[in-house]
């Protein structure tokens, strides 16, 4: 696959020697991906990204190239990669998560920015508003601190007797600051004490859970984070094995957590392609509203609740978009 500043060479040598060129339905466009967890926890959504593009027209290697850059989870290196993706000149960025898109915004005022999937954008700094985003960044949200709080209900309404949940979070993102607050409200509505636990690596699951215990906690959420999301499925397997209830987005329930209610992250991305062909035709990203998404899934796992001895009730089951067995 030839890169785009390959394919101009090969142009302009072209047009040196008189040699005619070759036919070409659109110049190639660089698109820059700044993801800032690994690129393999990554790869759905970017092949959904990839998918949304193919599927308006764009054929990679010929009309698109890409330049990928992940964090591998470390936010400190957010600067430094956006940077070199600014560096390359590329014709948009496309990226995820808070952390990152202040990263990316900070390095250009110029190129254009599209966020694939962000809590509020608008608490955070990101932008000054959801209908007029102004300056170089567009995309798509969601109100994770809405979204928690409606989690902690479903807990509720699954654990009737929950007094205590443990909810985990990056404190490295800055987005987790409004959905403190909205849990801090929704826990003293629905009479639940609830405890942050901060993690930054990996290697402080287990210590972390082990406290969850040891503090006697009745139930865990898990919020969305660049860094947690990566690991979902590990986090809800590691509840479950400590005997805590869990609930987060579609991974936590799939690796063996109870519940998962959430947005589509995948198709938010596959989404994402038609803002990044608006601004290759030629909008600028301060002219295109930032899409929030408003379809929510439920999923409920009936074999660890069968595995913490829960009971579900048919109402549950019903309102479940997907039932694991």
């Amino acid at each position: 696959m030839r890169t785009r500043r390959e394919t101009l060479a090969v142009l302009g040598m072209g047009a040196l020697l008189g040699l005619p060129l070759p036919a070409r339905a659109a110049p190639t466009r660089l698109l820059g991906v700044l993801v800032p967890g690994p690129r393999a926890g990554y790869e759905s959504r970017l092949a959904a990204l990839r998918t949304g593009l193919r599927e308006l027209g764009y054929v990679e290697g010929e009309s698109v190239a890409y330049e990928y850059r992940a964090s591998e989870g470390r936010y400190e290196r957010l600067d430094a990669l956006a940077a070199e993706l600014v560096g390359l000149k590329v014709d948009v960025i496309v990226t995820s998560g808070t952390p990152a898109a202040l990263a990316v915004k900070r390095a250009t005022t110029t190129i254009p920015i599209v966020i694939g999937a962000i809590s509020d954008p608008v608490a955070t700094g990101v932008v000054p508003s959801l209908a007029r985003p102004a300056g170089n960044v567009t995309g798509l949200m969601f109100f994770v601190a809405e979204l928690c709080a409606k989690r902690l209900e479903l807990l509720k309404q699954t654990l009737p007797r929950l007094r205590r949940a443990a909810v985990l979070m990056n404190p490295d993102n800055a987005s987790m600051e409004p959905v403190q607050r909205e849990m801090a409200v929704a826990g003293k509505t629905l009479g639940v004490e609830v405890t942050r636990f901060d993690v930054r690596t990996e290697a402080e699951f287990e210590d972390t859970f082990q406290a969850m215990a040891a503090r006697r906690m009745d139930a865990v959420m898990v919020v969305e984070d660049a860094f947690l999301n990566v690991y979902a499925r590990r986090l809800g397997a590691l509840a479950t094995a400590k005997r805590l209830p869990s609930i987060g987005f579609d991974a936590v329930a799939q690796g063996g957590g109870l519940l998962a209610y959430g947005v589509d992250q995948v198709e938010m991305f596959r989404r994402a392609a038609t803002y990044v062909d608006k601004i290759f035709r030629g909008a600028r990203p301060a002219d295109l509203p930032i899409e929030r998404s408003s379809t929510f899934d439920l999923i409920l796992n009936v074999r660890t609740a069968r595995q913490l001895g829960i009971p579900v009730t048919p109402e549950l089951r019903l309102r479940a978009n997907q039932v694991i067995e």
